[in-house]
């Protein structure tokens, strides 16, 4: 363990800091409990004591003005963060707002006075130290190119906006020089007059112990500070007395702190994730990554290679936060990195890889272990002769029944070791006996029941027709079991307004016959035989169905909708089929006709950055509740295509899609010819995927440590059964774990995912994940093993649960706190000692600051009153099941050059930084954030490449509804339409392709993507969220 000698802070380095620019001060008082990321907790009340504890919101010392500007995540003036002048020391001073009030900026540019960012920063920089800190004790300062050790890249040190030059960054793990040297606050324990009119009940920081950064008991923001830009700091520990604006035209700068003169910043020397993108595919990119050692890190979710399974799940399954967990409960406090999975139990595997055995135990069902119920898998060690085995789960030595003896070799494996799949592999299946089936007999096959809404707008629309022609020919790729001749799967029809048609198609039948139940209080499925039916066999009399239901509602006037007693019907018509199944339901309005479930607007955007926020978010009780309850408990997934032209009020019509398992598809203002295609690609992917029914998911882990926190479309009746209506290839579970006792180094930690569903073909069958970690008692080995994609869909996660409960602002302060504490945890006990003024970030979660601001700017996080509640809540159901790829490409969206393109070379052209700075007025990008591709075209795009992919003579002839490529005879127009179609079959849903002009309306959606800059509704960009962090991580550190 290195001395603590490292991270004193020397003179240069204790002075009163500047507040960053661009945030405020008060980014995040930390959490009241005494752990972060705890989210479950109730809230504190932060304002109790707010004067002692918080800057008061000052503008600069100068008392100048902040200029008004945009305001980070939030609107512009709310809880007494006035913008307007006052003077510095105000007894009484509001709390300062925590991150996600207005910044108190000082008067320097702010963007929308659109200041090219290369100049952003000319004098306000100070204290440059590019060079030889913080080289780790392997590394020598000559090889300053080794990738093992911590290599500095540094940035140096203004409070200020734009970026901090570093030294280069290659593979080597960066260390980050300065940001803001700030100090961070007084040294420990300090002591003085409190700073301008604060109250003395601060408690400061308290002294470090061993275990980590130990918070004092109240509720704190930062250690005393004055006023954010400058100002005298209290005691007698200051280098020298600081007043007023410094020199260098900047208040509040530090620009008499020793170091070399200024430099302007560098936004290529701070960590890139398409660098990291890149080194990880020219290192492992291609290869064969074989599954036999416990604890290795995968290649990156974005690096294309092929899994051998040789014992342990395929990273495609399961991916880790960190592939060596800490031995005990003290380190996981001190370091604080989540320890958790992300299972996609259904992943799709690719033609060059093995599907998944299925193995048949006959009668006697898979081999379990007595106490736990583990099932057998290569984890087992057989003793004994072979005669008995123990379970390492829960160490239980166990008999092997007589059918399943085999004898052992002289290293004590079993001889029949590689004729076993349960015996070599990592995933494998077991055909379920009757006593895993509901009422011990086998299910029936699984049925598809469409559910049309047939109100006034989706007729106008032309949507109805739209669906009926689509499904006569969709019918027909109904998912199957691998060699069938045709699909298992029944299918069913209703018609809806504010009362339920029901459609008798049985094959017998030359008309298709129409039941109505009007009253939908009292819902009833009016016929048994003939409502569910084979699609080949009754193809003639579904095909009559469909053409007619166009016509037969052509005249409707009929604006009023019911929901609730739609999926009640589904229900009901399972039910009685004794089947589970999906429905398909297709609704354009909130649901405001008299019946059960019935919805009124409650959109509310006032409660944007308040306490009540959280009610935006949470589903509408009652009947709902209880719909979702009857849902899983008959295996009946729904999945939601909604087709809204105003509030429909998704956080409740969503609500049992993301907890049976399903899916919500959204089509604002939907037009066929507009959004007809992309709805159709998306219904024509859900109805063939890969999908399981009426699941229930266990996690076993051995003894030391359990799984505690579930996330994903998920619903759950106890602690450990995760119930799922249905499971698809898309559908991830993330799940946190927790240490109840001490693990070793030698056994590891072991998780085993144990899946019971029901398939297409109505088999019951039993799908077995497994995976070993390492355990060390070395905090650097955990961080050394860590994955950033794996992290951030975890916190993605744990953070759109916790809105539920805690007001969004909150949320943000725990992730903000949390960041700088694992980071802070590295700096403590991994880093060679250097200078405080470095920021040293560990090697595999280098780029983890670039998401983690990302996350903050999402719709959900951002807290701003322009976005939809709708919109905000959409984002929030897609990410809550999600994927590591899919969580991935959403936070670090792909843009990719295109008009610089090779249109011999096969390969898509490498993408650039998600960053403006990238973009060029005579250039064509794409960007793809695995959820639309956007095109940008430049100003000044060249005439003929404009001609050659649109067949337009410029850009002024581009029509702006334009919503497609074209299919044109040239090689630019293939090489494009090849790299779009390349980039689509990587993803889960159908992408619509939006061409965006440069300086267009249309081009606001697809700034928000470009993630490294400011965001559009508040949020702070890359390089200042680096500095913001660093200066937190120096206050932990003090």
């Amino acid at each position: 363990k290195m001395s603590q000698q490292g991270y004193v802070a020397t003179p240069p380095y204790s002075q009163a800091q500047p507040g960053m620019g661009g945030y405020p001060t008060g980014f995040g008082a930390p959490p009241p409990q005494a752990h972060y990321g705890h989210y479950g907790a109730p809230p504190q009340p932060y304002a109790a004591q707010s004067a002692g504890m918080m800057k008061p919101a000052v503008s600069s010392p100068s008392g100048m003005p902040s200029p008004p500007v945009s305001s980070q995540y939030g609107p512009p003036v709310q809880n007494g963060a006035h913008p307007q002048k006052f003077p510095p020391a105000v007894a009484s001073a509001p709390g300062m707002p925590p991150y996600g009030q207005p910044p108190q900026r000082p008067p320097y540019h702010s963007m929308a006075q659109a200041t090219p960012p290369t100049q952003q920063i000319t004098n306000q920089m100070s204290a440059m130290n590019i060079g030889g800190y913080g080289q780790s004790p392997m590394q020598s300062p000559q090889s300053p190119t080794t990738s093992s050790a911590p290599q500095p890249f540094q940035m140096s040190s203004p409070p200020a906006m734009g970026h901090t030059p570093m030294s280069p960054t290659g593979p080597q793990p960066p260390s980050m020089s300065a940001c803001p040297p700030m100090a961070a606050g007084p040294p420990m324990g300090a002591t003085g007059a409190p700073p301008m009119g604060m109250s003395n009940s601060q408690p400061g920081l308290s002294p470090m112990g061993g275990g980590g950064f130990q918070q004092p008991a109240g509720p704190q923001g930062f250690p005393q500070q004055p006023g954010p830009y400058g100002g005298q700091m209290p005691g007698s520990q200051m280098a020298g007395p600081q007043a007023g604006p410094y020199p260098g035209g900047f208040p509040g700068g530090a620009a008499h702190m020793a170091g070399p003169p200024q430099k302007k910043l560098d936004p290529d020397s701070i960590p890139s994730t398409t660098q990291v993108i890149e080194d990880d595919q020219a290192k492992r990119g291609g290869q064969l990554y074989t599954t036999n050692l416990r604890g290795q890190v995968p290649p990156l979710v974005t690096t294309n290679f092929t899994v051998q399974d040789q014992g342990n799940a395929s990273p495609r399954f399961m991916r880790c936060t960190t592939y060596s967990f800490p031995c005990s409960s003290d380190l996981a406090k001190q370091c604080q990195v989540p320890l958790a999975t992300i299972i996609k139990p259904f992943a799709t595997i690719p033609r060059n890889e093995t599907p998944l055995y299925v193995v048949n135990h006959g009668e006697a069902g898979p081999i379990r272990c007595n106490r736990c119920k583990a099932y057998m898998c290569p984890f087992m060690v057989f003793i004994d002769g072979g005669r008995r085995y123990q379970c390492s789960f829960c160490n239980c030595v166990n008999e092997v029944p007589v059918q399943y003896f085999q004898h052992l070799d002289h290293m004590g494996r079993r001889v029949d070791l590689y004729e076993r799949p349960e015996l070599s592999l990592g995933s494998y299946e077991f055909t379920a006996t009757l006593d895993y089936c509901k009422n011990n007999k086998p299910p029936n096959p699984p049925a598809y029941i469409f559910m049309i809404d047939v109100s006034y707008n989706n007729i106008k629309s032309g949507l109805v027709k739209l669906i009926c022609e689509e499904l006569k020919t969709l019918l027909d790729q109904l998912p199957k079991e691998e060699g069938a001749e045709s699909s298992s799967i029944r299918v069913g029809f209703v018609t809806y307004n504010k009362i339920l048609h029901f459609y008798n198609v049985k094959s017998a039948l030359a008309q298709p016959q129409m039941m109505v139940v009007s009253d939908v209080a009292e819902m009833f499925v009016p016929l048994l035989d003939g409502f569910l039916v084979n699609f080949q066999e009754s193809r003639a009399v579904i095909n009559n169905l469909l053409d007619q239901i166009p016509d037969m509602f052509a005249d409707t006037n009929e604006s009023e909708t019911v929901f609730a007693p739609v999926i009640q019907a589904g229900v009901e018509a399972l039910k009685a089929a004794e089947c589970s199944g999906k429905l398909f339901i297709f609704h354009s309005s909130l649901p405001t006709a008299e019946a059960p479930g019935k919805l009124k607007n409650r959109d509310d955007r006032k409660l944007v950055n308040t306490e009540k926020e959280k009610t935006l978010f949470q589903p509408h009780r009652g009947v709902y509740e209880q719909l979702t309850k009857d849902c899983v408990a008959q295996g009946c997934c729904v999945d939601l295509f909604l087709f809204p032209n105003q509030y429909v009020d998704m956080a409740t019509m969503g609500d049992i899609p993301t907890h049976t398992g399903g899916s919500v598809y959204k089509y604002n203002n939907f037009q066929v010819q507009v959004d007809g295609e992309h709805f159709l690609s998306d219904l024509r992917q859900d109805v063939e995927k890969s999908i399981g029914f009426d699941a229930i998911m266990r996690v076993r882990t051995s003894t030391g440590f359990r799984a505690t926190d579930f996330f994903g479309a998920i619903y759950m009746n106890n602690t450990t059964d995760v119930e799922m209506a249905a499971v698809d290839c898309d559908k991830a579970v993330t799940v946190e774990f927790k240490h109840d006792d001490t693990l070793s180094e030698e056994t590891g930690a072991l998780i085993q995912c144990a899946l019971l569903y029901t398939s297409i073909s109505g088999q019951r069958r039993l799908r077995v994940h497994n995976l070993s970690l390492n355990c060390s008692s070395q905090l650097s080995e955990l961080y050394k093993s860590c994955e950033t994609d794996a992290l951030i869909n975890f916190f993605a996660k744990s953070a759109y649960h916790a809105i539920l409960n805690q007001p969004v602002k909150t949320v943000r302060e725990i992730l903000v706190k949390q960041t700088a504490h694992m980071l802070a945890c590295y700096r403590k006990n991994c880093a060679s000692p250097s200078a405080a003024s470095q920021l040293i970030l560990p090697d595999a979660m280098k780029v983890f600051p670039v998401y983690m601001n990302s996350l903050m700017k999402t719709p959900v996080l951002v807290g701003s009153a322009e976005l939809s509640t709708d919109e905000r809540t959409f984002h929030r159901f897609r990410v809550m099941s999600m994927g590591v790829e899919e969580s991935q490409v959403l936070l670090y969206p792909r843009l990719i050059p295109v008009h610089s393109m090779d249109v011999v070379n096969e390969a898509v052209p490498a993408a650039v930084r998600c960053s403006e700075e990238r973009l060029s007025e005579t250039g064509a990008f794409l960007l793809d954030n695995g959820q639309s591709l956007f095109l940008w075209l430049g100003q000044a795009c060249p005439p003929d490449l404009i001609q050659s992919l649109f067949n337009v003579p410029s850009l002024a002839h581009l029509s702006p509804d334009m919503a497609s490529v074209p299919e044109l005879d040239n090689s630019h127009s293939k090489k494009l339409r090849s790299i779009i179609s390349a980039i689509s079959q990587q993803r889960t849903n159908s992408m619509k392709v939006v061409i965006v002009k440069q300086k267009d309306r249309s081009e606001m959606p697809f700034r928000q993507h470009l993630v490294e800059d400011k965001g559009l509704h508040g949020g702070a960009s890359y390089m200042d969220f680096l500095c913001y962090v660093h200066r937190e991580i120096r206050q932990l550190l003090t």
